[in-house]
């Protein structure tokens, strides 16, 4: 039991810190993406309000929730690994 719980909370802590690599990363694709629209459209305002409204979008949009599945993927594939191996 006290393996499980080992690996509970060091598979917690690693995930935690690939979640957050992820959403700066992702974070970061979508600012230049906004950056390079701010451009092409001619450039509509001042492009820190242009990019800080678009990352406002970006964080209420499916694709930042969708990094969530960071945590949720690894433990169900964990979880049925588990089972596999203790009852089949």
């Amino acid at each position: 039991m006290f393996a499980l719980v080992r690996l509970a909370v060091i598979g917690f802590v690693f995930l935690t810190i690939v979640y957050f690599i992820v959403r700066i990363y992702m974070r970061s694709l979508e600012a230049e993406r906004l950056e390079k629209l701010w451009e092409e459209e001619g450039r509509p305002g001042t492009m820190d309000d242009f990019v800080d409204r678009g990352l406002a979008d970006y964080e209420r949009s499916l694709r930042r929730k969708l990094i969530w599945l960071v945590y949720v993927v690894p433990t169900l594939l964990v979880a049925v690994l588990i089972y596999v191996v203790n009852f089949m």
